[in-house]
């Protein structure tokens, strides 16, 4: 890790989509576009520079048992780093990771507390498991833990069913959602199947992950109501499997797993075209390893999302959703360095030549 005070980037800053820039400073951590006095020995980078990707859906400090130690939990914020992931939304974990705060060298989370999830409705270890009497009192706690969201189970297998249905009545959402805003929080919700979609939305929920259930009927009050989407496309590839795991004890799941994986990149698309705001996020920490950040866009590319806005999805407009800086004059010096222009050729973000988290050269 390089640690100097001044560092200039002698290349072009993708600011924006469309705002292309010739080089830019770092002073003491942060961008300026104004050379300094002490520049002379400053040490130079080149290339194209980007604002650290976002993975707005991963899970530090989680493993498909629960909660893991300090140690796993750096290791994952490392893998991220190294992907380019500089900010990352944790869509629900059970560990207590305040402690990255403190770290200069790893990477900025916005947490959403702890899962809540109905009773015997989810993954074992991983979420509060409640009843829905009790899910606004419990959203209003994780609003207060975490930063600025919340994450609810919205829909997960019913055993007795044998598929997929909602896991809250409708006024427990209604009561949910509003204690949420009333906190300053906003709410997403954990989605798979259709049935569930239109009474979150209704509620006023602010974001929906994977929504592989949306379809012609619910596309267009997503649209109407701003609701975004985090789609999470390189886990939902893992559809198959899941489905063939569970094809003997739950035959109409697994069928209906296949259907949604079927038409996964057909149901992208039509939201991405309806004007719904879609954005990357991995799922990373449950089942999948950390750092699959370019792997996503990728996905959302062979969705058919174009290039500059599936590489939005991942830098410029997901840190606008999120409230968090771009590489204006002052921002925190957060920037991934490609060889080539990334709106040209997608697949250069799966090896960044440097990058630079809080003004440091990490990688």
């Amino acid at each position: 890790m390089t640690d100097v005070s001044v560092l200039r980037f002698n290349g072009r800053v993708l600011a924006g989509p469309d705002d292309v820039r010739d080089g830019l400073w770092v002073v003491d951590g942060r961008v300026t576009y104004e050379r300094p006095a002490s520049a002379a020995d400053a040490p130079a980078l080149t290339g194209w520079a980007l604002p650290g990707l976002v993975d707005a859906h991963c899970h530090v400090g989680l493993d498909a048992h629960g909660a893991v130690d300090e140690a796993t939990s750096e290791k994952q914020a490392l893998a991220d780093r190294s992907a380019g992931a500089l900010l990352l939304r944790d869509a629900g974990s059970p560990a207590d990771t305040r402690w990255i705060d403190e770290r200069e060298d790893l990477p900025r989370i916005i947490r959403a507390g702890r899962h809540i999830a109905r009773t015997r409705r989810y993954i074992r270890n991983y979420a509060h498991e409640i009843e829905p009497g009790d899910l606004a009192a419990y959203v209003r706690r994780e609003a207060r833990r975490g930063d600025g969201w919340v994450k609810l189970v919205g829909d997960w297998i019913d055993r007795q069913a044998g598929d997929l249905t909602p896991c809250w009545p409708r006024w427990a959402i209604d009561e949910a959602i509003a204690a949420a805003h009333e906190e300053g929080a906003r709410v997403t919700a954990h989605c798979f199947a259709e049935d569930s979609l239109a009474d979150l939305v209704e509620a006023g929920i602010d974001c929906v992950e994977h929504a592989t259930g949306l379809t012609e009927e619910t596309i267009p009050l997503f649209a109407e109501r701003g609701v975004a989407i985090v789609p999470t496309l390189v886990n939902i590839a893992t559809f198959p499997d899941l489905a063939a795991g569970g094809e003997a004890k739950f035959p109409a799941w697994s069928a209906h797993m296949r259907r949604l994986h079927a038409r996964r990149y057909e149901t992208v698309r039509a939201a991405y075209d309806a004007g719904i705001p879609v954005f990357t996020g991995t799922d990373a920490g449950g089942s999948l390893p950390h750092g699959l950040v370019a792997d996503e866009v990728a996905e959302l590319v062979a969705a058919g999302i174009p290039a500059p806005d599936a590489l939005s999805a991942a830098t410029w407009g997901a840190r606008r959703w999120l409230g968090r800086p771009l590489l204006e004059e002052g921002d925190p010096a957060d920037f991934v360095v490609h060889d080539t222009d990334p709106r040209a050729d997608i697949r250069v973000l799966a090896a960044p030549r440097a990058i630079v988290l809080r003004g440091r050269v990490v990688g």
